[in-house]
């Protein structure tokens, strides 16, 4: 239990440095007090638990086992009659426990703490509206803005120089339909409101225009403007996108597991009612008053093979023109209907994956301590050298595979259980492997003479010549 609570502590601290070089340019620079700063640590650290619980559990039972082993501890409970699995009995039950403590944690802290430290994010952007602008590169701001500024002066940095931004169409999918350009800008904000306000001094406005008709759009017309002052309110709660509006929760990751059911359900209700939407619309959008008015002329016992050869030269024009039409609108409306349903599914599964991540780092916690104890007792190597070199590559490993697993279920490519899973799939037939070799008393022997061999040869003939 030292060892864990050691091994837990330092890696602890390790990850909170790194979160304060990922977060370096919001702290540095800002004259931020000493306890904001700590609050802004405090509501992070929660956060990388997931991280370095596994990391700990692996890395302290490779360390415990292997130090029993090189010490020949195991031999002497042998003797006494002491099996590996009655030594493991109590070590896994306590492991057993920590898995439950770490999903309550996962379903109630890291919730709440992720809320706090998102929500304590925009008060200081609000308190210090030039930190949400960070100098000489472009800066998101939500999924439509780009904002890059030369350089920031007078107090807390409200006064920009050189400003260029990039508004995008999210709708039209068509990249940056707007591109602002100043020489000079100045930020407002108000520490009661959820609006940064940015007014812009002598500069030049770029809109690309969408015309109605899609045959149009080839033609790529834009419209050109200069102005004197051009004021822009920026939405402050889409500095990140998971940011709260006014205290309300809009973040899969800020949910309890009873609150993300319940969200899965509205939003699978909603996607379903959308699709059967879309093919009703998609049948209805179909003129055919034309053809069934005209249809109706013929004899029904009439056959006739071409269908336009009913029509008059001018009415096949317009049905024609009428084909033409539909396809086109048809087309269109087919494309931003997919986009809309593809993020719909996306935002679905991201929340599928929240509810298989709180089940993850418990189960981890057990995968990991069925893989460091019986590697320890067959490496027979204790301290802080190889089981180090162990451990990292087995959480490396691990961690690749969840995150590959989890980019491939957000992106609706394999389904949500097997991409969420599959680090765990892939490392349980380790675990049981390694624990049915320790158990038994069945060491590890890897050949690699088929490699060594022929490089021995080779060397052997250099040395004859």
């Amino acid at each position: 239990m030292i060892t864990f609570t050691s091994v837990f502590v330092i890696l602890f601290f390790i990850f909170v440095l790194q979160g304060i070089w990922l977060f370096i340019s919001e702290l540095a620079g800002k004259d931020l007090d000493f306890f904001t700063i700590i609050k802004f640590l405090s509501f992070y650290a929660p956060t990388i638990v997931p991280l370095v619980l596994p990391l700990s559990v692996v890395l302290a039972s490779i360390m415990t086992f292997g130090s029993f082993a090189e010490n020949y501890e195991f031999a002497a409970m042998k003797s006494s009659g002491i099996s590996l699995q009655r030594a493991m009995r109590m070590l896994s039950l306590l492991i057993f426990g920590l898995s439950i403590v770490s999903f309550i944690f996962a379903n109630n802290v890291i919730p709440k703490a992720q809320y706090k430290f998102l929500n304590l994010r925009k008060n200081i952007v609000q308190q210090r509206p030039a930190m949400a602008i960070a100098e000489g590169q472009f800066n998101p701001i939500g999924p439509a803005i780009n904002i890059k500024v030369e350089k920031k002066t007078g107090d807390n940095g409200r006064f920009l120089e050189d400003v260029t931004m990039h508004i995008k169409n999210v709708n039209a999918g068509l990249g940056a339909n707007t591109v602002i350009k100043a020489k000079n800008g100045i930020l407002r904000s108000d520490e009661n409101s959820n609006t940064l306000q940015l007014e812009l001094l002598d500069g030049n406005y770029y809109e690309n225009i969408i015309p109605k008709k899609y045959e149009e759009r080839n033609k790529q017309p834009f419209a050109k403007s200069s102005f004197k002052k051009y004021i822009l309110n920026i939405d402050l709660t889409k500095l990140d996108e998971n940011a709260g509006d006014n205290g309300d929760i809009t973040s899969e990751k800020m949910l309890t597991l009873n609150e993300l059911n319940y969200t899965i359900d509205s939003l699978q209700t909603n996607l379903n009612k959308d699709i059967v939407s879309f093919a009703e619309n998609s049948l209805q959008r179909n003129d055919y008053v034309f053809l069934l008015k005209k249809n109706q002329e013929i004899d029904k016992e009439k056959k006739v093979d071409d269908i336009l050869s009913i029509f008059n030269t001018i009415e096949k024009q317009k049905v024609l023109e009428m084909a033409k039409s539909n396809t086109s609108s048809n087309e269109f409306s087919i494309v931003n209907s997919q986009n809309d349903l593809e993020y719909k599914m996306k935002n679905l599964n991201s929340h599928w994956v929240v509810v298989h991540e709180k089940f993850i780092i418990a189960f981890s916690c057990l995968l990991m301590f069925f893989i460091g104890a019986p590697l320890g007792a067959i490496i027979r190597k204790g301290g802080i050298g190889l089981p180090i070199v162990f451990a990292i590559v087995i959480f490396i490993a691990f961690h690749f595979m969840n995150t590959f697993g989890k980019k491939l279920a957000e992106e609706n490519t394999i389904p949500i259980i097997l991409g969420m899973w599959m680090s765990s799939i892939l490392l349980t037939p380790l675990a049981i492997f390694l624990t049915y070799r320790a158990t038994n008393d069945i060491g590890i022997m890897i050949n690699f003479d088929w490699l060594i061999d022929p490089i021995k040869r080779l060397f052997s003939r250099f040395s004859k010549n």
